[in-house]
């Protein structure tokens, strides 16, 4: 089994996260805890959650399967705040008064004592990072959280939280969660070095493209009912003929290879420079069994060419940055 290290912290994590956006919606509570059982089983040992997913409902799922699997020490868990909880002025961003809240709120779900990695789920720029940094501070001083990192964060915002932290005596981001995968491959042009620089783990999100790249989607504006375009507007936005068409190609190499187009997907994203742990979403048990054999499993050196042919490095052909809020350029 390989396990790489968080970031600078010295923890040690599996090659493939489980993500658990689906747990409890649309996924049902019985089936997600046989999901995270069966991925702990398979040798998975970090779990990533949030608040919002499901308004809270997902992290009480996770915290019930661990509670069940009776070794939480064993895994390393992971959730986020920022997100809106609630109707009030002050149920989401990056202040004191929310992450505290927030916090409180996530322990009491998850039937724990301390979270290994709290993440802020989106840049808040109306706080300053100082006020964020010092609340999340003071967390891991009081033991209820192990290690804080980011998600879907431009570069230089990242870069602000580094010098910020190492001048106040602050802790220290030491993660990156931004969207990754063969159809957009911004990230590569600053976010990638700058984690390679400064020890930052990488966790990519959608790192299957939300099923393009498994080749679950035709044409634009046709899609499964259950499918996650079918389900939200902001996924069918995502799609572009141009990354159908790349979608197509790599169910081509994955037969060629004995590979479902997933697994050859997420091979790639898995063994790209500066990745240490791409999350896995999946939304049945069949979904999770096609992506365990990958923790053994590594991408052919000869075939990153192939796949540069097909989106070049540092480009994009759909737009997966389109909920970030701050990225200006747009796909498709």
């Amino acid at each position: 089994m390989e396990y790489r290290s968080l970031g600078r912290s010295g923890v040690q994590v599996t090659a493939l996260c489980l993500g658990a956006m689906n747990f409890g919606n649309p996924t049902p509570e019985e089936e997600s805890i046989q999901i995270i059982h069966a991925a702990l089983e398979g040798g998975i040992n970090f779990i990533d959650t949030a608040n919002v997913y499901s308004r809270g409902v997902s992290e009480i799922i996770v915290g019930k399967a661990l509670q069940q699997w009776a070794r939480r020490d064993q895994v390393v868990l992971a959730t986020k705040f920022h997100g809106e909880m609630g109707e009030g002025p002050n149920e989401r961003g990056g202040s004191r008064l929310h992450i505290t809240k927030a916090c409180e709120d996530s322990l009491k779900r998850l039937q724990t004592d301390y979270i290994d990695l709290y993440q802020m789920h989106r840049p808040d720029f109306n706080i300053p990072i100082d006020e964020t940094l010092a609340a999340l501070t003071d967390l891991v001083r009081q033991g209820k959280v192990r290690y804080v990192g980011c998600s879907t964060y431009p570069a230089w915002k990242v870069m602000e939280s580094i010098m910020v932290s190492e001048m106040k005596g602050y802790v220290r981001f030491i993660s990156e969660q931004p969207p990754y995968n063969l159809l957009d491959r911004r990230i590569e042009n600053e976010l990638i070095p700058l984690a390679q620089a400064y020890q930052m783990a990488i966790l990519p999100w959608s790192p299957l493209a939300g099923g393009i790249l498994a080749g679950r989607y035709s044409q634009p504006g046709s899609y499964p009912e259950d499918s996650r375009a079918a389900r939200a507007s902001f996924f069918a936005n995502r799609i572009s003929l141009s990354g159908i068409e790349v979608g197509t190609r790599v169910v081509e190499l994955a037969r060629e290879r004995n590979l479902t187009a997933a697994q050859l997907a997420m091979l790639w994203v898995k063994d790209q420079p500066g990745v240490t742990s791409p999350i896995i979403g999946p939304r049945t048990m069949e979904q999770l069994i096609e992506m365990l054999p990958l923790l053994e499993k590594n991408l052919a050196d000869s075939d990153r060419a192939i796949f540069d042919e097909l989106v070049p490095p540092g480009s994009a052909v759909s737009d997966f940055h389109n909920t970030s809020g701050w990225m200006k350029m747009r796909i498709g």
